[in-house]
């Protein structure tokens, strides 16, 4: 079997593979699709089967987390573990996340016990702050207290512009999560200077969310379902795809850019997940058909921010 190339996620001492896995569809209902344990177990298996050694979870994503350490905890020396914090373990869809040092060290002890290890490899915040807005009740210092404490062994944020340059400024983040695609190139300039910094890059939306599946009627990380949908359409991409489908297209498209260290694709489809697999393994797309379709990307507004 072909294996995914990897990479050395910024300076972290790991590689990991160009593909990832994003375990929130193992939500289950009300907040997402109903998936069986059955499924969970097959699915999450089947992840590391197929040579993935990046798993990314957030206690916020339902049973995910549960999922984890039932199915896949006596694995655990096959895979680097990426959760969150801040979030509210147990807590309503749409309730705000606490930014505490209490809530902090709560959230991760928690997630350290569902997914039966005595670390998560990189602990991420899930909410895109000021450098303030991380101290100014201990959360960013808790966070480091836990890495010395070796049970978050790297630390990191779920980034977006504004505040994401503000966040590499720090210098204390060992990874950022940031959602890029031909669709959404927003980040496209702020992920280079992030990894320049030294930080290891997650890509999330990679994927463009399954387009053009679910453009109708779900937003494509902040972004509604109409203008992925209309930047695919103006800029006339199904030119370029010279027998691809859209989601390989699409998905060799974000790992074309040079910065990323992997990025994160969630499924509970076996065969989702095997096309996923086979894309990463073709590799970014030939420079001549990447550079045109940022051109025609550009002419439809999917520009890339300063």
């Amino acid at each position: 079997m072909n294996q995914l190339p990897r990479t050395r996620l910024g300076r972290t001492d790991f590689e990991v593979t160009t593909l990832g896995y994003g375990a929130m569809e193992l939500r289950g209902a009300p907040r997402g699709p109903e998936i069986t344990e059955a499924e969970a177990e097959a699915i999450l298996n089947a992840v590391l089967d197929a040579g993935i050694n990046l798993i990314d979870t957030s206690p916020d994503y339902g049973q995910s987390e549960d999922m984890i350490g039932k199915f896949i905890a006596h694995r655990r020396d096959e895979y680097f573990l990426a959760s969150k914090c801040g979030c509210v373990p147990g807590a309503a869809m749409g309730t705000d996340h606490v930014h505490t040092a209490e809530n902090v060290r709560a959230g991760v002890e928690s997630s350290l016990r569902r997914m039966k290890t005595d670390h998560v490899d990189l602990v991420q915040f899930h909410r895109s702050l000021t450098q303030q807005e991380y101290e100014e009740q201990g959360a960013l210092q808790e966070l480091m207290r836990l890495r010395d404490e070796g049970k978050a062994r790297f630390i990191g944020v779920s980034g977006t512009l504004p505040n994401l340059d503000e966040q590499v400024r720090m210098g204390v983040f060992d990874a950022f999560q940031i959602p890029y695609s031909a669709l959404q190139r927003e980040h496209e300039d702020v992920i280079q200077r992030a990894s320049n910094a030294g930080a290891g890059i997650i890509i999330r939306g990679g994927a463009a969310r399954g387009v053009p599946s679910d453009w109708e009627g779900r937003p494509n990380y902040m972004l509604p379902g109409a203008i992925p949908k209309d930047r695919w359409e103006t800029a006339q991409l199904d030119e370029l795809l010279g027998g691809m489908d859209r989601m390989e297209f699409t998905l060799r498209f974000t790992l074309s850019h040079p910065d990323l260290d992997t990025t994160i694709v969630g499924t509970k489809n076996p065969e989702h997940l095997r096309a996923n697999v086979s894309a990463a393994l073709k590799g970014p797309l030939d420079a001549s058909v990447l550079a045109d379709a940022k051109r025609r990307l550009d002419a439809a507004g999917a520009v890339s921010a300063g």
